[in-house]
């Protein structure tokens, strides 16, 4: 009998961030998506638009953050 060990969703939260962004997740999993053809062009131009506006806007926090420390 083979045992297999369920992972929790912190498991799962902890292995992607040392490795991928969610954010950037969720943009891979709308792009492949796109291409087997279970998500609209539209839907993923949404997509895809909100992961670079969070994107930047989280580059630009950091980067304000820092500036206000140093």
């Amino acid at each position: 009998m083979v045992n297999i060990k369920i992972m929790s969703k912190e498991q799962i939260d902890k292995i992607l961030s040392k490795w991928i962004s969610r954010k950037l997740t969720v943009f891979i999993v709308a792009s492949i998506a796109l291409f087997f053809g279970n998500l609209d062009s539209g839907d993923w131009v949404i997509v895809a638009t909100t992961y670079i506006a969070i994107e930047g806007a989280t580059n630009i926090a950091e980067r304000l953050m820092r500036a206000k420390t140093a």
